[in-house]
Protein backbone atom coordinates (compact mmCIF):
# COMPACT_ATOMS: atom_id res chain seq x y z
CA UNK A 1 0.00 0.00 0.00
CA UNK A 2 1.33 3.71 -0.98
CA UNK A 3 0.78 6.14 1.41
CA UNK A 4 1.39 9.97 1.36
CA UNK A 5 1.56 11.94 4.82
CA UNK A 6 1.47 15.93 4.90
CA UNK A 7 3.97 17.07 7.84
CA UNK A 8 3.38 20.91 6.68
CA UNK A 9 2.05 23.13 4.25
CA UNK A 10 -1.67 21.59 5.10
CA UNK A 11 -2.87 24.98 7.07
CA UNK A 12 -1.16 27.44 5.06
CA UNK A 13 1.42 27.46 2.93
CA UNK A 14 4.68 27.50 4.42
CA UNK A 15 6.78 24.49 6.02
CA UNK A 16 6.11 22.62 3.40
CA UNK A 17 7.09 18.94 3.58
CA UNK A 18 5.42 15.57 2.68
CA UNK A 19 5.83 11.67 2.34
CA UNK A 20 5.63 9.42 -0.05
CA UNK A 21 5.06 6.19 2.30
CA UNK A 22 5.49 2.34 1.16
CA UNK A 23 5.71 -0.83 3.27
CA UNK A 24 9.13 -0.69 3.94
CA UNK A 25 10.25 2.62 3.43
CA UNK A 26 9.74 6.18 2.45
CA UNK A 27 10.99 9.81 0.96
CA UNK A 28 10.30 13.02 1.76
CA UNK A 29 9.91 16.03 -0.44
CA UNK A 30 11.30 19.36 1.27
CA UNK A 31 11.59 20.05 4.97
CA UNK A 32 11.01 23.54 5.37
CA UNK A 33 10.05 26.34 7.80
CA UNK A 34 6.67 27.59 9.08
CA UNK A 35 6.28 31.24 9.15
CA UNK A 36 3.81 33.29 10.08
CA UNK A 37 0.37 32.09 12.14
CA UNK A 38 -0.47 29.58 9.75
CA UNK A 39 -0.52 27.04 12.31
CA UNK A 40 -3.05 28.63 14.26
CA UNK A 41 -0.35 30.58 16.66
CA UNK A 42 2.92 32.26 16.17
CA UNK A 43 5.75 30.27 15.01
CA UNK A 44 7.66 29.13 17.63
CA UNK A 45 10.78 26.86 18.62
CA UNK A 46 8.58 23.78 18.81
CA UNK A 47 7.81 24.07 14.88
CA UNK A 48 11.37 23.04 14.33
CA UNK A 49 11.38 19.90 15.87
CA UNK A 50 11.03 17.06 13.37
CA UNK A 51 8.02 15.29 15.22
CA UNK A 52 7.64 12.27 12.81
CA UNK A 53 8.94 8.67 12.29
CA UNK A 54 12.15 8.80 10.04
CA UNK A 55 14.29 6.25 10.52
CA UNK A 56 12.51 4.46 7.07
CA UNK A 57 12.90 7.41 5.15
CA UNK A 58 15.70 7.02 2.57
CA UNK A 59 16.17 10.24 0.34
CA UNK A 60 14.87 14.07 1.26
CA UNK A 61 14.20 15.41 -2.46
CA UNK A 62 13.97 19.16 -2.53
CA UNK A 63 12.18 20.89 -4.97
CA UNK A 64 13.34 24.51 -4.64
CA UNK A 65 15.26 26.27 -1.60
CA UNK A 66 13.31 28.88 -0.64
CA UNK A 67 13.28 29.21 3.40
CA UNK A 68 9.84 27.43 3.34
CA UNK A 69 10.97 24.19 1.58
CA UNK A 70 14.42 23.60 3.44
CA UNK A 71 14.44 25.51 6.05
CA UNK A 72 13.89 22.17 8.70
CA UNK A 73 16.58 20.69 6.97
CA UNK A 74 19.62 21.21 9.54
CA UNK A 75 17.10 19.74 11.83
CA UNK A 76 16.26 16.69 9.81
CA UNK A 77 20.13 16.08 9.53
CA UNK A 78 19.65 16.27 13.96
CA UNK A 79 17.00 14.07 14.19
CA UNK A 80 19.43 10.87 12.24
CA UNK A 81 18.54 11.53 8.58
CA UNK A 82 21.63 10.72 6.82
CA UNK A 83 20.53 9.53 3.44
CA UNK A 84 21.16 11.13 -0.37
CA UNK A 85 19.69 15.25 -0.80
CA UNK A 86 18.46 14.95 -4.02
CA UNK A 87 18.02 18.26 -6.10
CA UNK A 88 18.48 20.04 -9.14
CA UNK A 89 22.09 20.95 -10.33
CA UNK A 90 21.08 24.95 -9.47
CA UNK A 91 19.70 24.10 -5.94
CA UNK A 92 22.80 21.80 -4.96
CA UNK A 93 24.99 24.94 -5.61
CA UNK A 94 22.50 27.24 -3.74
CA UNK A 95 20.76 25.02 -0.98
CA UNK A 96 24.17 25.30 0.98
CA UNK A 97 23.97 29.17 0.55
CA UNK A 98 20.44 29.40 1.86
CA UNK A 99 20.87 27.24 4.78
CA UNK A 100 24.11 28.98 6.09
CA UNK A 101 21.95 32.19 6.49
CA UNK A 102 19.50 30.31 7.70
CA UNK A 103 21.88 28.94 10.68
CA UNK A 104 22.92 31.92 11.78
CA UNK A 105 20.07 33.79 12.24
CA UNK A 106 18.16 30.94 13.71
CA UNK A 107 20.35 28.40 15.14
CA UNK A 108 24.13 29.11 15.99
CA UNK A 109 26.64 31.90 15.75
CA UNK A 110 29.60 29.18 16.38
CA UNK A 111 31.63 29.61 12.72
CA UNK A 112 32.81 25.75 13.23
CA UNK A 113 29.62 24.61 13.59
CA UNK A 114 28.08 25.65 11.10
CA UNK A 115 30.71 24.98 8.60
CA UNK A 116 30.17 20.92 10.34
CA UNK A 117 26.43 21.22 9.17
CA UNK A 118 27.22 22.74 5.77
CA UNK A 119 29.49 20.04 5.09
CA UNK A 120 27.52 17.24 5.74
CA UNK A 121 24.82 18.84 3.69
CA UNK A 122 27.04 19.20 0.66
CA UNK A 123 28.27 15.51 1.41
CA UNK A 124 24.64 14.10 0.94
CA UNK A 125 23.65 16.36 -1.96
CA UNK A 126 23.25 14.39 -5.40
CA UNK A 127 22.81 16.75 -7.84
CA UNK A 128 20.19 15.57 -10.72
CA UNK A 129 19.72 16.99 -14.48
CA UNK A 130 16.38 17.67 -15.29
CA UNK A 131 14.52 15.15 -17.00
CA UNK A 132 16.62 12.23 -15.44
CA UNK A 133 15.53 9.37 -13.78
CA UNK A 134 17.34 8.31 -10.64
CA UNK A 135 16.66 4.93 -8.23
CA UNK A 136 16.13 5.61 -4.77
CA UNK A 137 15.43 2.25 -3.91
CA UNK A 138 16.04 -0.78 -6.32
CA UNK A 139 15.09 -4.37 -6.46
CA UNK A 140 12.95 -6.17 -3.25
CA UNK A 141 9.16 -5.95 -3.25
CA UNK A 142 9.20 -2.49 -4.18
CA UNK A 143 11.48 0.27 -5.80
CA UNK A 144 11.19 3.70 -6.15
CA UNK A 145 12.82 6.17 -8.36
CA UNK A 146 12.33 9.96 -9.15
CA UNK A 147 12.49 12.35 -11.60
CA UNK A 148 12.78 15.90 -11.39
CA UNK A 149 11.23 18.81 -14.26
CA UNK A 150 11.29 22.26 -14.38
CA UNK A 151 8.80 24.20 -12.41
CA UNK A 152 9.69 27.76 -13.32
CA UNK A 153 9.01 29.14 -9.47
CA UNK A 154 12.90 30.78 -9.59
CA UNK A 155 16.24 28.97 -10.16
CA UNK A 156 16.07 25.58 -10.39
CA UNK A 157 12.46 24.82 -8.84
CA UNK A 158 11.15 21.47 -10.34
CA UNK A 159 8.30 19.19 -9.89
CA UNK A 160 8.94 15.91 -8.53
CA UNK A 161 7.88 12.30 -10.24
CA UNK A 162 8.02 9.37 -8.19
CA UNK A 163 7.63 6.02 -10.36
CA UNK A 164 6.99 3.37 -7.49
CA UNK A 165 7.03 -0.64 -8.28
CA UNK A 166 5.06 -2.50 -6.62
CA UNK A 167 4.02 -6.37 -7.17
CA UNK A 168 1.39 -5.56 -8.78
CA UNK A 169 1.59 -2.21 -10.96
CA UNK A 170 3.60 0.97 -11.20
CA UNK A 171 2.25 4.19 -9.93
CA UNK A 172 3.30 7.64 -11.14
CA UNK A 173 2.80 10.52 -8.23
CA UNK A 174 3.56 13.41 -8.78
CA UNK A 175 4.77 16.75 -6.14
CA UNK A 176 4.49 19.84 -7.88
CA UNK A 177 6.63 21.90 -5.22
CA UNK A 178 5.52 25.28 -6.39
CA UNK A 179 4.60 26.19 -10.07
CA UNK A 180 6.01 29.35 -11.76
CA UNK A 181 3.61 31.04 -13.78
CA UNK A 182 3.91 31.29 -18.05
CA UNK A 183 6.13 34.09 -18.82
CA UNK A 184 8.03 34.88 -15.41
CA UNK A 185 11.39 36.44 -16.34
CA UNK A 186 14.21 34.61 -16.69
CA UNK A 187 13.21 31.04 -16.52
CA UNK A 188 11.12 28.66 -18.93
CA UNK A 189 7.77 28.00 -17.89
CA UNK A 190 6.51 24.11 -16.86
CA UNK A 191 5.28 21.58 -18.81
CA UNK A 192 2.65 19.14 -17.39
CA UNK A 193 4.13 15.75 -16.71
CA UNK A 194 3.28 13.32 -19.14
CA UNK A 195 1.55 10.90 -16.71
CA UNK A 196 0.42 11.40 -12.95
CA UNK A 197 -1.66 9.34 -11.31
CA UNK A 198 -2.30 10.93 -8.05
CA UNK A 199 -1.22 14.54 -8.06
CA UNK A 200 -0.38 16.62 -4.98
CA UNK A 201 -0.58 20.33 -6.19
CA UNK A 202 0.13 23.46 -5.30
CA UNK A 203 -2.79 26.50 -4.47
CA UNK A 204 -1.32 29.63 -3.45
CA UNK A 205 -2.73 31.60 -5.67
CA UNK A 206 -5.70 29.10 -6.31
CA UNK A 207 -8.30 31.41 -6.15
CA UNK A 208 -7.13 33.79 -8.23
CA UNK A 209 -5.50 34.81 -11.40
CA UNK A 210 -2.63 37.27 -11.75
CA UNK A 211 -2.34 40.18 -14.65
CA UNK A 212 -0.63 39.62 -18.09
CA UNK A 213 3.13 40.22 -17.91
CA UNK A 214 2.75 43.11 -20.24
CA UNK A 215 0.26 44.80 -18.10
CA UNK A 216 2.27 43.92 -15.05
CA UNK A 217 5.41 45.55 -16.06
CA UNK A 218 3.55 48.58 -17.19
CA UNK A 219 1.89 49.01 -13.80
CA UNK A 220 5.07 48.57 -12.20
CA UNK A 221 6.46 51.59 -14.19
CA UNK A 222 3.66 53.95 -12.77
CA UNK A 223 3.93 52.62 -9.82
CA UNK A 224 6.81 53.53 -9.90
CA UNK A 225 6.50 56.92 -11.66
CA UNK A 226 3.89 57.83 -9.42
CA UNK A 227 5.62 56.65 -5.86
CA UNK A 228 8.90 58.69 -7.16
CA UNK A 229 7.08 62.12 -7.74
CA UNK A 230 7.59 63.19 -4.14
CA UNK A 231 11.07 62.77 -3.94
CA UNK A 232 10.47 59.88 -1.47
CA UNK A 233 11.74 56.02 -1.22
CA UNK A 234 9.94 53.05 -2.66
CA UNK A 235 10.80 49.94 -0.71
CA UNK A 236 10.72 46.58 -2.18
CA UNK A 237 10.42 44.02 0.18
CA UNK A 238 10.84 40.74 -1.93
CA UNK A 239 12.99 37.14 -1.55
CA UNK A 240 16.23 36.88 -2.09
CA UNK A 241 15.87 34.15 -4.66
CA UNK A 242 13.66 34.88 -7.59
CA UNK A 243 11.75 37.94 -7.09
CA UNK A 244 14.58 40.28 -6.39
CA UNK A 245 16.54 38.16 -9.81
CA UNK A 246 13.00 39.21 -11.29
CA UNK A 247 12.67 42.86 -10.77
CA UNK A 248 16.38 43.33 -11.46
CA UNK A 249 15.42 41.79 -15.04
CA UNK A 250 12.16 44.17 -15.28
CA UNK A 251 13.93 47.49 -14.29
CA UNK A 252 16.66 47.37 -16.15
CA UNK A 253 14.29 46.33 -19.49
CA UNK A 254 12.26 49.30 -18.41
CA UNK A 255 15.65 51.64 -18.15
CA UNK A 256 16.14 49.94 -21.55
CA UNK A 257 13.47 51.30 -22.96
CA UNK A 258 12.37 54.25 -21.60
CA UNK A 259 15.83 55.69 -20.42
CA UNK A 260 15.53 59.51 -21.83
CA UNK A 261 12.21 59.73 -20.69
CA UNK A 262 11.40 61.82 -17.57
CA UNK A 263 9.77 60.98 -14.91
CA UNK A 264 6.69 63.44 -13.35
CA UNK A 265 8.01 65.58 -10.55
CA UNK A 266 5.36 67.29 -7.88
CA UNK A 267 8.85 69.38 -6.66
CA UNK A 268 10.73 70.83 -9.12
CA UNK A 269 13.26 72.55 -6.15
CA UNK A 270 14.35 69.66 -4.57
CA UNK A 271 16.76 68.35 -7.83
CA UNK A 272 18.98 69.90 -9.93
CA UNK A 273 17.65 68.61 -13.79
CA UNK A 274 14.51 66.49 -14.19
CA UNK A 275 14.69 62.59 -13.19
CA UNK A 276 15.05 60.47 -16.00
CA UNK A 277 15.00 56.78 -15.73
CA UNK A 278 18.75 55.81 -17.04
CA UNK A 279 19.59 58.30 -13.66
CA UNK A 280 17.21 56.41 -11.31
CA UNK A 281 19.21 54.66 -8.61
CA UNK A 282 18.13 51.32 -7.49
CA UNK A 283 19.26 49.38 -4.51
CA UNK A 284 19.45 45.94 -3.17
CA UNK A 285 20.33 45.82 0.54
CA UNK A 286 21.14 42.41 1.14
CA UNK A 287 23.93 40.66 0.84
CA UNK A 288 22.60 36.93 0.28
CA UNK A 289 20.32 38.13 -2.35
CA UNK A 290 23.26 40.29 -4.36
CA UNK A 291 24.77 36.61 -3.66
CA UNK A 292 21.91 34.71 -5.31
CA UNK A 293 21.84 37.50 -7.75
CA UNK A 294 25.77 36.63 -8.55
CA UNK A 295 24.85 33.14 -8.74
CA UNK A 296 22.04 33.52 -11.13
CA UNK A 297 24.08 35.22 -13.55
CA UNK A 298 26.89 32.41 -13.31
CA UNK A 299 24.10 30.05 -13.81
CA UNK A 300 22.69 31.55 -17.51
CA UNK A 301 22.36 27.76 -19.29
CA UNK A 302 19.23 27.66 -17.26
CA UNK A 303 17.94 30.93 -18.42
CA UNK A 304 15.42 31.19 -20.84
CA UNK A 305 15.44 32.43 -24.44
CA UNK A 306 14.42 36.08 -24.13
CA UNK A 307 16.93 36.35 -21.38
CA UNK A 308 19.57 34.61 -23.51
CA UNK A 309 19.08 37.07 -26.12
CA UNK A 310 19.26 40.07 -24.15
CA UNK A 311 22.72 39.03 -23.18
CA UNK A 312 23.76 38.56 -26.60
CA UNK A 313 22.85 41.66 -27.04
CA UNK A 314 25.32 43.14 -24.83
CA UNK A 315 22.91 43.51 -22.12
CA UNK A 316 23.28 42.49 -18.68
CA UNK A 317 19.81 42.18 -17.18
CA UNK A 318 21.02 41.68 -13.47
CA UNK A 319 24.23 44.09 -13.58
CA UNK A 320 23.51 47.32 -14.84
CA UNK A 321 24.64 50.32 -14.31
CA UNK A 322 21.91 52.12 -12.49
CA UNK A 323 22.23 49.11 -9.80
CA UNK A 324 24.00 49.86 -6.34
CA UNK A 325 24.27 46.55 -4.11
CA UNK A 326 24.99 47.23 0.02
CA UNK A 327 26.87 44.60 1.67
CA UNK A 328 28.15 45.65 4.94
CA UNK A 329 26.09 46.69 8.04
CA UNK A 330 27.00 50.05 8.69
CA UNK A 331 26.60 50.97 4.71
CA UNK A 332 23.56 49.65 5.53
CA UNK A 333 22.37 51.90 8.11
CA UNK A 334 24.09 54.39 6.75
CA UNK A 335 21.86 54.02 3.19
CA UNK A 336 18.82 54.36 5.88
CA UNK A 337 19.66 57.21 7.29
CA UNK A 338 21.02 59.08 4.22
CA UNK A 339 17.03 58.06 2.29
CA UNK A 340 15.20 59.66 5.49
CA UNK A 341 17.09 62.51 5.66
CA UNK A 342 17.40 63.13 1.27
CA UNK A 343 14.76 64.04 -0.87
CA UNK A 344 16.21 61.90 -3.11
CA UNK A 345 14.10 59.37 -4.86
CA UNK A 346 15.75 56.05 -4.90
CA UNK A 347 13.99 52.26 -5.30
CA UNK A 348 15.12 49.83 -2.88
CA UNK A 349 14.89 46.22 -2.83
CA UNK A 350 15.32 44.34 0.80
CA UNK A 351 14.89 41.10 2.60
CA UNK A 352 12.69 39.39 4.20
CA UNK A 353 9.84 39.45 1.55
CA UNK A 354 7.06 39.32 3.88
CA UNK A 355 9.02 41.66 6.65
CA UNK A 356 9.28 39.49 9.56
CA UNK A 357 13.35 40.00 9.40
CA UNK A 358 16.11 41.27 7.82
CA UNK A 359 17.19 44.75 6.52
CA UNK A 360 14.02 45.60 5.14
CA UNK A 361 12.61 46.04 8.86
CA UNK A 362 15.19 48.92 9.46
CA UNK A 363 13.64 50.48 6.61
CA UNK A 364 10.43 50.01 7.52
CA UNK A 365 10.71 51.31 11.04
CA UNK A 366 12.33 54.68 9.45
CA UNK A 367 9.78 54.91 6.41
CA UNK A 368 6.65 53.84 6.99
CA UNK A 369 5.64 57.24 8.93
CA UNK A 370 6.20 59.26 5.86
CA UNK A 371 3.69 59.76 3.43
CA UNK A 372 6.21 60.59 0.57
CA UNK A 373 7.58 57.32 1.41
CA UNK A 374 6.08 54.26 -0.65
CA UNK A 375 5.55 50.19 -0.06
CA UNK A 376 5.49 48.10 -3.18
CA UNK A 377 4.52 44.13 -2.65
CA UNK A 378 5.61 41.79 -5.08
CA UNK A 379 4.70 38.54 -3.45
CA UNK A 380 2.70 36.59 -1.48
CA UNK A 381 2.23 37.83 2.39
CA UNK A 382 1.40 34.97 4.68
CA UNK A 383 -1.12 35.48 7.47
CA UNK A 384 0.52 36.59 10.55
CA UNK A 385 3.10 38.16 9.08
CA UNK A 386 4.14 42.35 9.02
CA UNK A 387 3.90 42.50 5.46
CA UNK A 388 0.62 41.07 5.42
CA UNK A 389 -0.19 43.62 8.22
CA UNK A 390 0.98 46.33 6.15
CA UNK A 391 -1.11 45.32 2.91
CA UNK A 392 -4.02 45.27 4.93
CA UNK A 393 -3.66 48.12 7.30
CA UNK A 394 -1.46 50.91 5.68
CA UNK A 395 -4.22 51.62 3.05
CA UNK A 396 -6.59 52.24 6.28
CA UNK A 397 -3.35 54.57 7.76
CA UNK A 398 -3.17 51.71 10.69
CA UNK A 399 0.02 49.87 12.24
CA UNK A 400 1.96 47.75 12.34
CA UNK A 401 4.45 46.26 15.07
CA UNK A 402 7.82 45.92 14.07
CA UNK A 403 10.06 43.91 16.95
CA UNK A 404 7.71 44.73 19.75
CA UNK A 405 6.91 48.26 18.59
CA UNK A 406 4.24 50.00 16.83
CA UNK A 407 4.84 51.85 13.69
CA UNK A 408 2.15 54.17 12.01
CA UNK A 409 1.61 53.51 8.63
CA UNK A 410 1.91 56.60 6.51
CA UNK A 411 3.73 55.41 3.51
CA UNK A 412 1.36 54.65 0.43
CA UNK A 413 1.11 50.77 -0.07
CA UNK A 414 1.01 48.97 -3.53
CA UNK A 415 0.53 45.70 -4.68
CA UNK A 416 1.92 44.11 -8.17
CA UNK A 417 0.33 40.73 -7.99
CA UNK A 418 1.35 39.70 -11.28
CA UNK A 419 5.19 39.62 -10.12
CA UNK A 420 4.18 36.68 -7.65
CA UNK A 421 6.39 33.29 -8.47
CA UNK A 422 3.92 31.48 -8.03
CA UNK A 423 0.74 30.31 -10.55
CA UNK A 424 -2.56 31.83 -10.45
CA UNK A 425 -5.50 29.30 -10.98
CA UNK A 426 -5.52 29.44 -14.73
CA UNK A 427 -2.01 28.71 -14.81
CA UNK A 428 -2.72 25.46 -12.33
CA UNK A 429 -5.69 24.25 -14.02
CA UNK A 430 -3.58 24.47 -17.03
CA UNK A 431 -1.05 22.37 -15.61
CA UNK A 432 -3.28 19.35 -14.85
CA UNK A 433 -5.08 19.74 -17.69
CA UNK A 434 -1.93 19.21 -20.07
CA UNK A 435 -1.52 15.94 -18.18
CA UNK A 436 -2.65 13.49 -21.21
CA UNK A 437 -4.99 11.24 -18.43
CA UNK A 438 -6.51 13.34 -15.69
CA UNK A 439 -4.99 12.24 -12.31
CA UNK A 440 -7.30 9.87 -10.47
CA UNK A 441 -6.58 11.44 -6.79
CA UNK A 442 -5.23 15.25 -6.61
CA UNK A 443 -4.57 16.60 -3.19
CA UNK A 444 -4.19 20.16 -2.51
CA UNK A 445 -1.53 21.83 -0.64
CA UNK A 446 0.11 24.98 -0.11
CA UNK A 447 -2.77 27.54 0.66
CA UNK A 448 -4.98 29.81 2.58
CA UNK A 449 -8.09 27.61 3.67
CA UNK A 450 -10.19 30.39 0.87
CA UNK A 451 -7.67 29.45 -1.99
CA UNK A 452 -8.25 25.82 -1.40
CA UNK A 453 -11.57 25.75 -1.44
CA UNK A 454 -11.69 27.25 -4.43
CA UNK A 455 -9.40 25.62 -6.63
CA UNK A 456 -11.24 23.09 -5.37
CA UNK A 457 -14.50 23.73 -7.14
CA UNK A 458 -12.71 24.99 -10.12
CA UNK A 459 -10.90 21.80 -10.35
CA UNK A 460 -14.55 19.58 -9.88
CA UNK A 461 -15.36 21.19 -13.56
CA UNK A 462 -11.88 20.31 -15.46
CA UNK A 463 -11.30 17.17 -13.55
CA UNK A 464 -15.12 15.40 -12.58
CA UNK A 465 -13.87 11.55 -12.34
CA UNK A 466 -10.96 12.79 -10.00
CA UNK A 467 -10.65 12.17 -6.12
CA UNK A 468 -9.99 15.50 -5.44
CA UNK A 469 -8.63 15.82 -1.51
CA UNK A 470 -7.81 18.86 1.34
CA UNK A 471 -5.59 17.21 3.36
CA UNK A 472 -5.91 17.95 7.12
CA UNK A 473 -3.27 17.66 9.84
Amino acid sequence: MIEIKHHGAVNGVTGSCHELRVPDFGILIDCGLFQGQEKGRVSSAADLVIDFPIDHIRALVVTHVHIDHVGRIPYLLGAGFDGPIVCSEPSAIMLPEILEDALKIGFTRDRALINRVLDRIRSQLVPLPYGQWHEVVAGGDAALKVRLQRAGHILGSAYVECDVQGACKTERIVFSGDLGAPHSPLLPEPASPEKADRLIIESTYGDRNHEGRESRRYRLKSVLEHALEDGGTVLIPAFSIGRTQDLLYEIEGLIAEFGEAEIPQLDETRLSGALRWQDLEIVVDSPMAAEFTRIYRDLKPFWDDEARERVNAGRHPLSFEQLTVINSHEDHLNAVDYLVRSRRPCVVIAGSGMCAGGRVVNYLKAMLGDSRNDVLFVGYQAVGTPGRNILEHGPRGGWVELDGERYDIRARVHTVGGYSAHADQGDLLRFIGGIPETPHEIRIVHGDKSAKQSFRQALESIAPDSDILIPIE
